[in-house]
């Protein structure tokens, strides 16, 4: 596969992967999620669609400088799957907390989904820094999210 067939790939599967996500996450939005107590510091609703975005082909820049890259290809397989996981993780959360309604199993995967991208973010900075640095603004909404999804667990 040409570099840029891959790169192309790498930003779409994870667009993806979000824009399926977001079939689950805009009718809670629109009804469910209305009727939640929430913080004070929870964003407005228009906010999450293009951080999302952004975060989303920040990723698959991230997940192409790892593909592309000439490492071993035993931490690269490793690497792969650990960025295929996180990806299916971050999925799920959107399908538990606001199809299920389930907050704190959300509260629950949030925290693991938030482990599975630090370790992505590990393995990553062992192939190529510049990919593992295109995650920490992932990590970092993630954990705002985390913090977010607990508060409306307490309020709730």
């Amino acid at each position: 596969m040409k570099p840029v067939s891959k790169l192309i790939f790498s930003v779409l599967i994870p667009l993806i992967v979000g824009g399926v996500s977001s079939a689950f996450t805009i009718p809670g939005v629109r009804g469910w999620y209305t009727t939640l107590a929430k913080p004070q510091f929870n964003p407005p609703n228009w906010l999450f669609a293009p951080v999302w975005t952004v975060l989303y082909i920040m990723m698959g820049i991230s997940f192409y400088l790892v593909w592309k890259s000439s490492a071993v290809p035993l931490l690269k397989k490793r690497a792969m799957t650990l960025f295929a996981a996180q990806l299916c993780l971050n999925f799920l959360w959107s399908f538990i907390f606001f199809t299920l309604h389930l907050k704190a199993a959300a509260l629950v995967e949030i925290s693991i989904l938030w482990i599975f991208i630090l370790l992505t973010i590990l393995t990553f900075w062992k192939i190529s820094r510049p990919a593992a640095w295109l995650l920490v603004p992932y990590i970092c909404w993630v954990s705002f999210a985390g913090i977010l999804t607990y508060s409306i667990w307490h309020l709730n």
